[in-house]
């Protein structure tokens, strides 16, 4: 869809017309189906985790295997909705926070996919925390409002930095774009420990693929599952975290 959208802009600012063989692709259409016969998912088809069970993991129509990673996604999307929900109760709090979680693992997986961040779900959901720093919810809104800002000029300097030293772009302007909107949500308090979770498991993960598959070092690593992973604890235990840091640091 983005790429998509990048043509026609680039058609229009070029002032070509757009190519008769152009079909629409967004969210409603073309809807759900095998990429092997263009068999339709019906909705019966489409039950999370339970229809590829019951398919038995294949098409229905022409029998092509369907990716084990859709009910794996669906599972952990499942599990995590269930853990925000017995973690804040019935309250505000669980209805923003299961939106954050949604949003959060699909800006994973397209990151993991294509090492983008798209702006139409990271923009929405900034001016959307910065709303509900109104009712302060997570937090409150000079918290919000600094996080935001503050989350977005904190990696924007560290990129700025790098490629002054090095000459290469060390991440991309989605990482920064979701850090801030990290920061709009949990406030500007909660950035380090985003900041020192996500670089942790991100070298962690990134040392590993390099030692143990031989991961060519100068193949990219997306950032964004890293920051996302990391602001989903935060968003979760992060007040418990801290104050455990605090103690174990003797600040208090």
């Amino acid at each position: 869809m983005m790429e998509a959208q990048w043509t026609s802009d680039c058609r229009e600012h070029l002032g070509q017309s757009a190519e008769a063989e152009e079909q629409t692709f967004n969210l409603n259409y073309p809807a759900s189906h095998c990429p092997g016969c263009n068999h339709k998912i019906r909705p019966w088809e489409n039950i999370p985790v339970l229809s590829w069970l019951l398919l038995r993991g294949r098409c229905s129509s022409c029998d092509t295997p369907i990716n084990l990673r859709y009910p794996i996604i669906e599972a952990i999307t499942g599990l995590l909705s269930l853990l925000v929900a017995l973690h804040f109760g019935v309250s505000w709090a669980t209805a923003g926070a299961l939106f954050l979680t949604w949003a959060l693992i699909a800006l994973s997986m397209i990151d993991f996919d294509t090492q983008l961040l798209p702006d139409n779900i990271t923009l929405p959901f900034l001016w959307l925390g910065l709303l509900l720093s109104l009712a302060v919810i997570f937090t409150d809104p000079r918290s919000a409002i600094i996080g935001a800002a503050v989350g977005y000029l904190s990696l924007w300097s560290v990129y700025q930095l790098f490629k002054r030293l090095t000459g290469k772009e060390g991440m991309g302007y989605g990482d920064f774009k979701l850090l801030a909107m990290l920061g709009a949500w949990l406030g500007w308090q909660y950035l380090p420990q985003i900041i020192l979770l996500s670089a942790l498991v991100g070298a962690i993960v990134g040392i590993s693929l390099i030692v143990l598959r031989g991961r060519d070092r100068n193949i990219p690593i997306p950032f964004g599952p890293y920051l996302a992973a990391a602001g989903w604890i935060s968003l979760m235990w992060g007040e418990q975290i801290n104050q455990a840091y605090l103690r174990w640091s003797g600040l208090i």
